[in-house]
Parts: C-alpha cells; sequence; structure tokens
C-alpha cells in the first residue's frame, strides 16, 4: 500500500485561451489539492509547460495523469517525481531588518546562499533559490517576528538526463 507523498507532475499544454482554467478544473472537480502551480510558454510559442505539486498515493496520480490525459489541450504529461529530476523555486521574502538583526540576517542568507536584492534603513528583501525544502529551512532558520512578506514562485523542474517533455 503506498503512502501519501509530494509528486511534481509536468504537462505541456497547448498555449490558448481557457486550456489553464479547464486543467485546473479537473482538480477542483474531483477535490485533488494543488500545492504550487507554476505556468510559461516555451521555446515553441504554441505551447506552455505547466508543473505542479501535490500529494497524494500513486493510485491517485496515476488518476491524475489519465485525467490530465484525456483533455484535449494537454499534449504531453510527466511525473517528474517517478525518476532523477533537478527542481528549483524561488522565494522573495521582505524581513524587518533593525539594529543587530541586520547582520544576523546578512548572515542567514550567506549560510543559504541567498542575496538581499533590495535594502531600506528598516527592511531587507531577500532573494533565494533552491529546493522547497531548502526555502522552508531559509524562512525556519529567521526569527518569525521579522517576516512580512512571503513570495513564491512554486516549484519548477526538468527530468535529469537525456529525458525531456516534449512532442
Amino acid at each position: 500500500m503506498s503512502t501519501s507523498m509530494r509528486h511534481i507532475i509536468s504537462v505541456l499544454i497547448e498555449n490558448e485561451s481557457g486550456a489553464l482554467s479547464r486543467l485546473v478544473g479537473l482538480f477542483s472537480q474531483r477535490g485533488y489539492n494543488i500545492e504550487t502551480l507554476n505556468v510559461a510558454p516555451t521555446e515553441d510559442e504554441t505551447l506552455s509547460r505547466l508543473t505542479l505539486t501535490t500529494y497524494g498515493d500513486d493510485h491517485k496520480i496515476e488518476q491524475i495523469t489519465k485525467q490530465l490525459n484525456k483533455l484535449i489541450e494537454v499534449v504531453k504529461v510527466i511525473a517528474l517525481s517517478d525518476g532523477a529530476h533537478i527542481e528549483r523555486e524561488l522565494l522573495l521574502i521582505k524581513v524587518k531588518a533593525l539594529g543587530t538583526a541586520r547582520d544576523e540576517i546578512k548572515r542567514t542568507a550567506d549560510i543559504f546562499r541567498a542575496t538581499i536584492v533590495d535594502v531600506t534603513p528598516t527592511t531587507y528583501t531577500v532573494q533565494i533559490v533552491g529546493t522547497t525544502e531548502k526555502l522552508d529551512g531559509f524562512i525556519d532558520a529567521l526569527a518569525e517576528n521579522t517576516i512580512l512578506e512571503v513570495v513564491r514562485s512554486g516549484v519548477s523542474g526538468i527530468a535529469r538526463g537525456e529525458k525531456v517533455l516534449s512532442i
């Protein structure tokens, strides 16, 4: 029996009005939750690549994949988490940076290889790219009362090696 775990699904979808809405509607109709969603055009202007993360057991993910493949606009679907893959997410986080906390935030950013991209007399805005776990770790390392605002891109992913998602 499989347990509920995080899955990354990548979809090539026709770049046309309403395609994203129908795909997302498929999830909501079946009570599946999308944790993160990232969509952008590909090198082919007629296609977009959609990467989403969701939780479920293997059976649920298999059902999701089958349902996605039935959508007319869907060209190809792969479950990235089934094989070796690279994933990245972007985090922008605005934090209070007053007095000695400024140095501590800078040290924490350096440890996580983050970049301070905006500085005011009272705040830092920090950019960090990495796995979801790395970003979560950075947030956990900051004092909770210093966080003012968090923006995350959602996961982008690609298979390692020769495997590609293309038509």
